[in-house]
């Protein structure tokens, strides 16, 4: 793998440089330096202070947005959240018993160690170099932010953390890696084997505690402009998350509470500095404002896109031609409570309707999937797109079987789409981040770890933090396990109807951002959750506002204990054995 990564040297600088350089990849040397026959040699790139200042913005440049994984796929259709509408999509490799080293998938291996490469390469050759100071930082024009050591040491910060982020993509799916933090020559053994997963677990932490002390704390800290760059809290919400896998039981096979404990200390960490908040609109958190900048609850994201391919790929059928990717399943719709008393549907006493099961529902159902519009009595806005009902009855125009796109579940996703976005005749384009961290993941990472260390024992601050996202405005869900709506005495949740509730939340509320693939595996629960039929809802009209509601299978499963990890591509044990296969492939 490395030895590939040797041979792509040309990714470390921006467009604008190898444009001006005249950059080939045949004029490189395998170890990173330049040919005498290169405009630009290694040493005049640390000399120039505008080139060695955007080497480090070209490390950011291997952080890629996961709105696509191919023919528009997002990850949620390799779960229990959606089935993809193309039946021959790449990502239902995940799901039908095929993957395996020679078929791999969302393989990120070469990309991560793209990514790590270059971050190393800045942290050897930046401090020396020419970079000279900017005020990039607020309070603006104040002395000792400018300096050279503190413009060098905001700067190492940033490759830190990003060296810390690529390194935990590759441990979340790999479950270990090779621990790089040097530039490798020709001259280094290249045929490594991983270490074992505490190491590295340890050297991302580090890396995050090594950014933590150089970065400004939140993204307000910097200058507008340079919003988005790695913060204080970034570093923080990696390392929470990180140290939440591994106090989980796919990794802690013991249910050590101190890891527990480190994860919930981890995670309140963020809460503590008072930067980040719940904002107000749940639709909107991933839109760019008015104001150019991600709003409070944005803790990292990758720069915007300016697109409607997000539109395109996900919209029903009959807006436009698009192409209706992703379809919720009915399992997914099911974990959304009732508005009214805050229960699951599942809870005779919810007041669940089944033969009018989107009324009444918790809000972000209508924020995340768009249903059949015209089967709520009385309407939920939110379930129109674009001012226009959707109709997925039987013979309605986005319906089962009406096209080859069409829903496979009679459902469509309605996240991340904008009703600003336009792609037929005049296009507008939307301006969108991928969204790696936020703060509602953050108290859900809190109230998790302290449950499971803690327990009861911590029954109110678990409540206070879950209700905190369930308050969000525009979502008001009724306060999650306080009161007993028929006035009964209250009886405590257990620990393990904590858990239970916790989860769902993170469920409901981080949908379709790639946790739920990961929150099943590390929960260990991959072989009951995933391992079998997803279904849909065929809805069939009566009458022009009445229906018949009808599950049915949609996609039968398969998950077997080896596909708690992603397979070492097969490519890559052939340059380095000694990296070894996951179990079972």
């Amino acid at each position: 793998m490395i030895k590939k990564m040797k041979k792509n040297i040309c990714y470390i600088f921006l467009a604008a440089i190898l444009i001006s350089a005249g950059c080939e990849k045949d004029k490189f040397l395998q170890d990173g330096s330049f040919s005498g026959t290169n405009d630009v040699t290694e040493a005049q790139l640390w000399a120039n202070p505008d080139y060695a200042r955007n080497f480090l913005n070209n490390v950011y440049a291997s952080l890629s947005d996961r709105y696509n994984l191919g023919d528009g796929a997002l990850l949620a259709s390799a779960t229990d959240e959606a089935v993809n509408s193309n039946l021959n999509s790449g990502i239902n490799t995940f799901t039908n018993g095929t993957w395996n080293a020679a078929r791999t998938v969302d393989d990120v291996y070469t990309d991560m160690y793209t990514g790590i490469r270059k971050a190393n390469m800045f942290l050897e050759k930046a401090n020396g170099s020419a970079i000279i100071p900017i005020d990039e930082v607020l309070p603006a024009n104040v002395a000792a932010n400018q300096t050279y050591d503190a413009q060098i040491q905001r700067l190492l910060g940033q490759a830190y953390f990003l060296r810390a982020f690529f390194q935990f993509e590759l441990l979340k799916r790999y479950g270990s890696y090779v621990i790089v933090t040097k530039t490798l020559s020709v001259n280094d053994e290249l045929d490594l084997p991983r270490n074992t997963f505490d190491e590295c677990v340890k050297q991302i932490s580090d890396d995050c505690e090594a950014a933590i002390s150089r970065l400004p704390l939140s993204p307000v800290e910097w200058r507008t402009v340079d919003r988005g760059r790695a913060t204080q809290t970034a570093a923080m919400a990696l390392k929470a998350r990180l140290l939440l896998y591994a106090a989980s039981p796919q990794y802690n096979t013991t249910n050590s509470l101190v890891k527990w404990q480190a994860a919930a200390d981890a995670a309140k960490r963020i809460m503590d500095t008072g930067k980040h908040g719940i904002y107000s609109s749940y639709p909107n958190i991933w839109l760019w404002n008015t104001a150019g900048a991600f709003n409070n609850e944005t803790i990292f994201a990758t720069a915007t896109l300016n697109t409607t391919a997000i539109e395109t790929n996900n919209a029903p059928i009959s807006y436009d031609g698009a192409n209706g990717r992703t379809n919720p399943t009915q399992e997914f719709v099911d974990a959304f409570e009732m508005r009214t008393t805050g229960k699951p549907i599942s809870d005779g006493t919810s007041g669940y309707n089944a033969n009018a099961p989107y009324t009444n529902r918790d809000p972000r159902l209508g924020f995340t999937v768009l249903f059949n519009s015209a089967s709520v009595q009385p309407a939920i806005a939110a379930t129109n797109f674009k001012s226009r009902p959707v109709e997925t009855f039987v013979g309605g125009k986005d319906g089962l079987g009406l096209n080859v796109n069409a829903t496979k579940t009679g459902y469509y996703m309605r996240k991340y789409l904008s009703e600003s976005a336009s792609w037929a005749g005049t296009t507008t384009n939307i301006r969108r981040p991928w969204i790696f961290f936020r703060y509602a993941e953050v108290l859900l990472n809190y109230a998790e770890a302290l449950n499971e260390a803690q327990g009861t024992a911590q029954l109110t601050e678990i409540l206070r933090v879950v209700n905190l996202v369930r308050a969000r405005a525009g979502v008001a869900m009724p306060a999650l396990q306080t009161t007993n709506p028929a006035g009964n005495a209250y009886v405590a949740p257990t620990q393990i109807e904590l858990r239970k509730r916790i989860r769902n939340e993170r469920r409901v509320e981080l949908s379709f951002e790639e946790h739920r693939f990961f929150d099943v595996r590390r929960w260990k629960e991959g072989e009951t959750t995933f391992n079998g039929p997803v279904t849909g809802m065929r809805i069939t009209p009566i009458t022009a506002t009445t229906f018949t509601y009808t599950r049915f299978t949609v996609d039968n499963r398969v998950f077997a204990a080896r596909n708690y990890l992603y397979p070492i591509s097969q490519n890559e044990l052939n340059r380095s054995p000694k990296l070894g296969q996951n179990t079972g492939y």
